[in-house]
C-alpha cells in the first residue's frame, strides 16, 4: 500500500488571463463574501480574504458585460437557505442565473440580441427574493423573474437608457441614466409597470461651467465652484451648452435619503433631490487624474473612487455643524465637502494595462477589490491606526475618532474587539453630539486611515501560447508526482501551473522573445525554444534552453549556437529522455544527447527536408538491463569459487565490462532508441540511434492518398499520420495495416496520444478547432469547432491526464476539459483548494443554519469552544466535518472574539450576522441593539418611558443618518435643519428659495422662512401671494376664531387637491399631527413619517409611525421588515417580538425576546409569559430539527410550560431531564 496518496483527481478549469474591454463593468462584490468577475465568455468567483479563484461559470457564448450577485435582504431558514445565486449579462443580450456552487444555471433569458446595459436585483425581498431588473437596449426596462425565468412586465421609453439606480430608502423611486439625462420613477413597482413615462430633466454638462474657462488657481476652485449651482434643468438645454453627456455614473447615496452624485472624468456633483440642486462638489485640480468611478458606501458619508491611473481614494463627507470655534454661523456651511482621507498606490498604466473597476465590500464597506484589464485583482483594504499627533487644524482636516462601541454596544473594560471589523467600528459618524459640556465626552482615539495591499490574482498574459504537460504519472513517481504545466508565452517566459490547486507555481523569465515550444526532459527540467524575428536573409537567433525547475536555474543547451542561423521548427526528445532532435527549417537537423548535453550528429547537407518527426516508444532497456543483471550475478559467483572461474563464458565477461564501461561513462546505459521521419515527398525514413552511433534503417515509400503530411504520432504498435489536407493516417504496425481517414476539416497541426498504459485515444489539433479520436476503433470520440460550440479559436493542445485534455485559446484562457471537450463549470465542493474560505453558503442548507446557532448559542455547557464535535449534534460525520472545516478557516482574530465571554448578546449576535453577509439580520440587529441599550438605560435612570416614547434623559449616541425615520427624533431634526440650511445657501432660483421656504415652514423655523417669502421680486406673478403668506406667518397668534378659519382653509385645500400648501397652514397652527393624518390619508406616508419626526412630540410621533408601520405590513404594500425597523424605533418590543414569532423567524424571535429580557425592557409576566413561552419552544423545534439535542433542551426548559411536552420527548427516560439540565445554569440567563 501506498504510504501516502497523492491527488492526481485534475479538476475540470479554466486558467483566465486578459479582460476584453467588454469585461469592463463586469464585476460585482456580493452579500455573501464573494467577487464575481467576467473574463470573456467566462464568469471567475474570487474569495478575497485568501485571493482564489474558487469557480468559473461557463455558458456564455458572448463576451460577459454585467454580473450581479443577488440580495441577502430577507430571514434566513430551511426554506429560503443560504445560497449563492448570480446573475450574468452578455454582449447578445442574454441573461444566465447561476446557482454557483454546482455550477449550474437555474434558468436563462433572452429578450433581445443586444448587450444588456445595467442590471440589479431588486433589494426588498419580502415580497419576493428573485426579481431582477434588466435593461435591454436601447430603451427597454425589464423586470424578470430570476428563478423561473418569465418576464412580468417591460417598458420603453423615448431614449436610450445607459444605466439606472435604485433608491436605497424607497422600493419604488428609480433613476434611469439615459443619453439626454435622467428620467426619474416613484411608482416602480413589482406587479405593473411603471404608469408614467416619469420626470425627465436634462444635464447641462458642467464643462459649460465657469469653473473650466479660466485657470482657476487650487485655492480659488472653491470660489469657481460655487457659481456651479443650477446643473439640472427640466427644459432642454441649447445645444452649445451641451455638446455630449459624458456623465460617466449615476448613484442615489446610500448614507442619506434624497441625495444622488453624478460622477463627471473631473468632478463629482452630489445633488439634493428635493431641490433639483447641487449642494456638493468635488472636483479634481488641473494637475490632478480624472475619476473612472465613484463607489458611495452606507455606513458612513463616504466615497471610494477609482481614477485612472489605478489609485483609489477615500473621501469623507466634513461635518456640516459649524464648530466652536467659528462664530459666524453663515461661515460654517458653503456646500458638501468631501475630504481625501486615505488613497493606494497608482499602479503602472500602459496601452494594454489600465484600471477597469472597483468593487467595495457590502457588509464591511472597508475592502476594496480593483479589476486591471491585464487580468489582475488587487485586493486592497482600509486599515485604521492610532495617530501619533493629533490631527494639523490649519490642514482644514477634522480629526476622526474611533468608536467607543463594538457591534452596536460599548466596550466592556477586558474585551477584545476587532477594530477594523467594517467602517462604521472604524471612524465614529460625524455627527455626534454630545449633551453637556466638552469635558463630559469620554476619552476617544484619534485615527488615521491607510490602504494596505492584501491580496493580488494575477492572470496569464496575452496568447500566443505553447503548451506541455510535464511527463505523465506511472507507479515509479507517484510519491512525489505533481501535475504541471509548462505555458511558453510571447513575452519569453514559461509559467509552470499547478493543475490541482489551479495556481501559478513558478514563472521563469528564460527567453527573450516568444517561445515557440517546450519539451520535458524529468518531472524538475525541460527544455524550450525560441526564435527571433528574421533578418533580411531570413536568418534569426535560436535560444534552445535547459531549466532545472527546483532551482530555476536556466542555460544554453546548444551553448554559443544558435546566432544568424535558420529557425528551429520543432524539437524532440525520446521516450527515455536519452536524444533530443532538433529540426530546422532549411538545414539538416541535430542529434543531441540529453544527458551529457553533448552534440551526436550534425546530418550531411543532402539530408532531407523533415516535415514531420516522432520518436517510437520502442527501445531495448529492458534486455540491456536483464543482461547486466545476468553478469552482475556471474560476477557475484565468480568471486565466490574460484575454483569454477574457467567456467565462466569469455563473452559474459566482455559484455560485463562493456557495460560497466558504458556504467561509468554516463550512470546508466545508453539504450537503443528509434525515430521516424517524413520528408517533402513524404516518404517515411527510419532511424536508429544507440550511443554515439547513427544508422539509417527501412524508407517506406509515399501513401498516394496523403499530401504533404505535417505530423505525426506513435504509441505502441499504432502509428498515425496527419496532412495538410486534412487527412488521418493509421498504421497497425503489428498487422502490418494501414488506414486513410479524410477528416474533411484542413490542415492537421498537431496530433498527440494519450497517457497511460494502453490507452489509445489521440488527441487532434486543426486551425479551427480539435477532436478526439480512439485508433483502436478508428472513430471520433468528440469534436470541438470554432463557431459551433465555441467562439475562440485553439492555439494548443496537450494531453493533462489520461482523460483530460487542456486547449489553449486566443481569448487568452486555458482550459483543462474532460475528453469531450465540453467547456463547463465544476462543483466547488468537489475541488481541493490551498487555503481554505470561509463561506457559509458553500454549507448545504442545514448545515450552514447550524453554523449559525452553533456560533449564536455559545456558551455549549458552560464553556466557550470552536469544536462542533464538543456538542451534543446527531448528524452525518461528513457534514459534522463540513462545518468544522468551515470553524477551523476562521481568522484567529474572529474566534477570539467569539470566545470572548466579555462578547454579549446583542454583539454575538451582530458579530455573527456580519459574518454570514445577511443583509436584514444586520438592519435587525443594528437597529435593535441601538434601542434596546437606549430604553434600557432610560429603564436605569429611572425616566419613566411609555411605548414609543423618546426620553429627554436618554444618552446621546444615535443611530446613523443612513437609518432615516428610524433614527431619533431630536437627531433626525437637527440633520434636516442643516440639509435646509446647506440649500438656503445653494439656491439659485425663485423655484429654489420657494421649495426652502415652504420646508422652512414645516421645521417651524418661521422667522427665516418669512425673510426668503419677502426675496420675491416684484414683476414675479407669486409676488403678492407670497408677500400675504409672509404677513400671516408673521401675525399667526394662537387664538380661537383664527385658528379655527386657517383650519378650515387647510382641510378645503386639501379636499381640492392642495395637499402641500394645506399641509404647511395645518404646521403654521401647530396642528403637525392632523396635518400627518391628512398625509397619510391621501398615501404620503414618507411625508408624514418625516413630519411626525420634525415637529410633533414623542407621543403624537409615536401614533403616526405605529399606524405607517401597521399600513407598511398591510398585504398590498408588504414590507414586513421595514414596519419591524420602524416598531423597534418606538421601543414597541412586545409587538416586535408577536410578529416576529408570527412570520415564522424563530431563531430571531427567541433570540430577540432573550435580548429585551436581559436588558429589562420586556417583564416575564403574565401578558408576556405566553409569548416566551411559545417563541422559545419554537426555537428549541427548530434547533432540535437541526440535530442541536442540547440546545434545543435548553430553550424547551425554558419555554416554561409550552417546552414540557418537547422536553420529553428529547428525553424519553423522564427521570433523565433533571440530570441533563443539572449543573447546567442556564448559561443564557448568567449576569452580564
Amino acid at each position: 500500500m501506498i504510504p501516502y496518496t497523492v491527488n492526481i483527481k485534475l479538476a475540470a478549469r479554466t486558467l483566465t488571463g486578459t479582460l476584453n474591454l467588454q469585461n469592463k463593468t463586469a464585476v460585482d462584490w456580493g452579500w455573501q463574501g464573494l467577487i464575481a468577475q467576467g473574463c470573456h465568455s467566462s464568469i471567475l468567483i474570487i474569495d478575497p480574504k485568501t485571493a482564489q479563484t474558487i469557480q468559473v461559470l461557463e455558458k456564455h457564448k458572448a463576451n460577459i458585460v454585467k454580473v450581479k450577485w443577488s440580495r441577502e435582504n430577507y430571514h434566513h431558514s430551511l426554506s429560503s437557505p443560504y445560497s449563492l445565486r448570480l446573475a450574468s449579462a452578455d454582449a447578445a443580450g442574454k441573461i444566465i442565473v447561476w446557482d454557483v456552487v454546482s455550477g449550474t444555471a437555474h434558468c436563462e433569458i433572452q429578450e433581445h440580441a443586444k448587450p444588456i446595459q445595467d442590471m440589479d436585483w431588486l433589494w426588498t425581498q419580502d415580497a419576493s427574493r428573485d426579481l431582477l431588473l434588466a435593461v435591454h437596449p436601447p430603451n427597454y426596462i425589464v423586470l424578470w423573474n430570476g428563478d423561473t425565468g418569465t418576464k412580468l412586465w417591460k417598458k420603453s421609453y423615448a431614449e436610450n437608457i445607459l444605466s439606472f439606480s435604485f433608491d436605497p430608502f424607497d422600493p419604488s423611486n428609480l433613476a434611469l441614466l439615459t443619453s439626454e439625462g435622467i428620467v426619474f420613477i416613484t411608482d416602480f413597482s413589482h406587479s405593473k409597470p411603471p404608469s408614467s413615462t416619469g420626470k425627465k430633466v436634462y444635464i447641462a454638462s458642467p464643462h459649460a461651467s465657469p469653473a473650466h474657462n479660466k485657470p482657476a488657481p487650487p485655492t480659488g476652485a472653491k470660489k469657481a465652484l460655487n457659481k456651479v449651482k443650477v446643473l439640472i434643468t427640466n427644459e432642454k438645454p441649447s445645444a452649445e451648452s451641451v455638446t455630449l453627456n459624458d456623465c460617466l455614473q449615476l448613484s442615489y447615496l446610500p448614507s442619506k435619503r434624497n441625495h444622488m452624485l453624478l460622477l463627471y472624468p473631473r468632478e463629482i456633483l452630489i445633488l439634493d433631490l428635493e431641490l433639483s440642486q447641487t449642494v456638493g462638489v468635488v472636483a479634481i485640480e488641473r494637475s490632478g487624474v480624472p475619476f473612472i468611478q465613484v463607489v458611495p458606501c452606507a455606513q458612513r458619508d463616504a466615497l471610494y473612487c477609482l481614477h485612472e491611473n489605478g489609485c483609489i481614494t477615500l473621501r469623507l463627507c466634513r461635518s456640516t455643524s459649524p464648530s466652536a470655534e467659528e462664530s459666524d454661523p453663515e461661515q460654517s456651511v458653503q456646500e458638501l465637502v468631501y475630504d481625501l482621507r486615505a488613497q493606494c498606490d497608482a499602479i503602472r498604466v500602459t496601452k494594454t494595462v489600465r484600471p477597469y473597476r472597483v468593487v467595495i465590500c457590502p457588509v464591511s464597506e472597508n475592502n476594496a477589490a480593483l479589476v486591471v484589464s491585464d487580468g489582475r485583482v488587487m485586493l486592497w483594504e482600509l486599515k485604521s491606526h492610532i495617530s501619533k499627533s493629533p490631527t494639523n487644524p490649519s490642514s482644514g482636516l477634522s480629526p476622526l475618532y474611533a468608536p467607543v462601541s463594538f457591534c452596536g454596544t460599548p466596550v466592556g473594560p477586558n474585551q477584545k474587539i476587532i477594530p477594523d471589523l467594517c467602517l462604521n467600528t472604524m471612524i465614529e459618524g460625524q455627527n455626534v453630539t454630545w449633551a453637556g459640556e466638552p469635558t463630559s465626552r469620554p476619552p476617544q482615539q484619534e485615527v488615521q486611515l491607510k490602504f494596505l495591499l492584501t491580496g493580488l490574482l494575477s492572470g496569464l498574459p496575452l496568447p500566443p501560447f505553447a503548451l506541455r504537460m510535464c511527463p505523465p504519472l506511472t507507479t515509479k513517481n507517484i510519491s512525489h508526482y505533481q501535475p504541471l504545466l509548462a505555458v511558453g508565452t510571447s513575452n519569453g517566459s514559461v509559467l509552470i501551473y499547478n493543475l490541482t490547486s489551479g495556481l501559478l507555481h513558478k514563472e521563469l523569465s528564460v527567453h527573450s522573445c516568444e517561445v515557440r515550444g517546450i519539451e520535458w526532459v524529468s518531472l524538475t527540467s525541460f527544455l524550450s525554444f525560441a526564435t527571433s524575428a528574421p533578418n533580411n536573409l531570413g536568418l534569426v537567433r535560436n535560444e534552445l534552453q535547459h531549466t532545472h525547475l527546483p532551482t530555476g536555474r536556466t542555460f544554453a543547451f546548444r551553448g554559443e549556437r544558435g546566432n544568424d542561423e535558420p529557425a528551429i521548427e520543432m524539437i524532440k526528445v525520446s521516450h527515455l529522455k536519452q536524444y533530443l532532435v532538433v529540426v530546422f527549417k532549411d538545414k539538416p537537423l541535430e542529434l543531441w544527447d540529453v544527458r551529457t548535453g553533448t552534440l551526436l550528429r550534425e546530418m550531411a547537407k543532402n539530408f532531407p527536408t523533415v516535415t514531420a518527426l516522432e520518436w517510437s516508444p520502442s527501445h531495448n532497456l529492458k534486455s540491456l538491463k536483464k543482461k547486466q543483471l545476468a553478469a552482475r550475478e556471474a560476477m557475484a559467483r565468480q568471486t565466490v569459487s574460484d575454483t569454477e572461474q574457467t567456467s565462466v563464458d569469455s563473452s559474459v565477461i566482455s559484455l560485463l565490462q562493456d557495460a560497466e564501461s558504458k556504467a561509468e561513462l554516463n550512470q546508466g546505459i545508453s539504450a537503443r532508441e528509434h525515430f521516424v521521419f517524413t520528408d517533402t515527398d513524404g516518404q517515411v525514413y527510419h532511424i536508429t540511434v544507440e550511443g554515439n552511433t547513427v544508422k539509417d534503417g527501412a524508407r517506406i515509400p509515399p501513401d498516394g492518398s496523403m499530401g504533404s503530411i505535417a505530423c505525426i504520432a506513435w504509441k505502441g504498435d499504432t502509428l498515425v499520420l496527419g496532412d495538410v489536407d486534412g487527412n488521418l493516417n493509421f498504421w497497425d504496425l503489428k498487422a502490418r495495416l494501414s488506414r486513410g481517414v479524410p477528416t474533411h476539416r484542413g490542415w492537421i497541426k498537431k496530433i498527440r496520444f494519450a497517457p497511460g498504459k494502453g490507452n489509445q485515444k489521440l488527441l487532434v489539433m486543426y486551425a479551427d478547432g480539435a477532436e478526439v479520436w480512439d485508433t483502436k476503433e478508428i472513430q471520433m470520440v468528440s469534436s470541438l469547432r470554432v463557431g459551433r460550440n465555441v467562439n475562440h479559436r485553439i492555439l494548443d493542445i496537450d494531453w493533462c491526464t489520461s482523460d483530460k485534455v487542456v486547449l489553449a485559446s486566443d481569448d487568452g484562457c486555458i482550459r483543462v476539459l474532460e475528453m469531450a471537450m465540453k467547456s463547463a463549470s465544476y462543483r466547488m465542493d468537489e475541488q481541493d483548494l490551498t487555503d481554505p474560505v470561509w463561506c457559509p453558503y458553500l454549507l448545504p442548507p442545514r448545515a450552514a443554519l447550524t453554523l449559525k446557532a452553533f456560533l449564536l448559542l455559545q456558551p455549549w455547557s458552560g464553556s466557550f469552544t470552536m469544536d462542533i464535535t464538543q456538542v451534543d449534534y446527531t448528524e452525518k460525520e461528513e457534514i459534522k466535518g463540513l462545518i468544522q472545516e468551515q470553524l477551523n478557516s476562521l481568522s484567529n482574530d474572529i474566534k477570539s472574539v467569539l470566545l470572548d465571554p466579555e462578547l454579549n448578546l446583542l454583539q454575538r449576535c451582530l458579530f455573527v450576522t456580519r459574518l454570514f453577509g445577511d443583509e436584514s439580520d444586520l438592519q435587525f440587529w443594528t437597529v435593535a441593539a441601538h434601542y434596546l441599550q437606549s430604553f434600557s438605560e432610560a429603564c436605569q435612570l429611572g425616566v419613566p418611558v411609555t411605548s414609543g416614547t423618546q426620553a429627554e434623559g436618554m444618552p446621546q449616541s444615535h443611530l446613523d443618518i443612513c437609518h432615516d425615520t428610524l433614527c431619533e427624533s431630536t437627531y433626525f431634526q437637527k440633520f434636516q435643519l442643516e440639509r435646509v440650511h446647506l440649500q438656503e445657501m445653494k439656491r439659485s432660483s425663485y423655484e429654489h428659495t420657494k421649495k426652502c421656504a415652504d420646508q422652512l415652514l414645516l421645521l417651524g423655523q418661521t422667522d427665516r422662512a418669512v425673510q426668503l417669502l419677502l426675496e420675491t421680486s416684484a414683476d414675479n406673478h407669486n409676488y403678492y401671494c407670497d408677500s400675504l403668506k409672509a404677513c400671516l406667518v408673521t401675525t399667526i397668534t394662537s387664538s380661537g376664531p383664527s385658528q379655527s378659519t386657517i383650519k378650515l382653509v387647510a382641510t378645503n385645500m386639501i379636499a381640492n387637491g392642495k395637499l402641500a400648501e394645506g399641509v404647511q397652514l395645518l404646521c403654521l397652527i401647530d396642528k403637525a399631527a392632523d396635518a400627518c393624518r391628512y398625509l397619510q390619508t391621501y398615501g404620503e406616508w414618507n411625508r408624514a413619517a418625516w413630519l411626525a419626526k420634525v415637529r410633533l412630540n414623542s407621543v403624537e410621533a409615536s401614533d403616526v409611525l405605529k399606524r405607517w408601520a401597521e399600513h407598511l405590513c398591510s398585504p398590498q404594500v408588504n414590507q414586513k421588515s421595514k414596519a419591524i425597523l420602524v416598531l423597534l424605533s418606538l421601543g414597541c418590543f412586545q409587538k416586535v417580538g408577536e410578529m416576529l414569532h408570527s412570520m415564522r423567524y424563530f431563531d430571531r424571535a427567541a433570540l430577540f425576546i432573550e435580548a429585551c429580557l436581559k436588558y429589562g425592557v420586556m417583564e416575564a409576566n403574565d401578558s408576556t409569559n405566553k409569548l416566551i413561552g411559545s417563541a422559545f419552544a419554537d426555537y428549541a423545534r427548530l434547533l432540535r430539527s437541526m440535530g442541536l439535542t442540547e440546545g434545543a433542551a435548553l430553550w424547551a426548559s425554558r419555554a416554561g410550560g409550552a417546552g414540557e411536552e418537547l422536553l420529553e420527548e428529547l428525553f424519553q427516560p423522564a427521570d433523565g431531564v433533571e440530570g441533563a439540565l443539572e449543573g447546567q445554569g442556564s448559561p443564557l440567563l448568567s449576569p452580564e
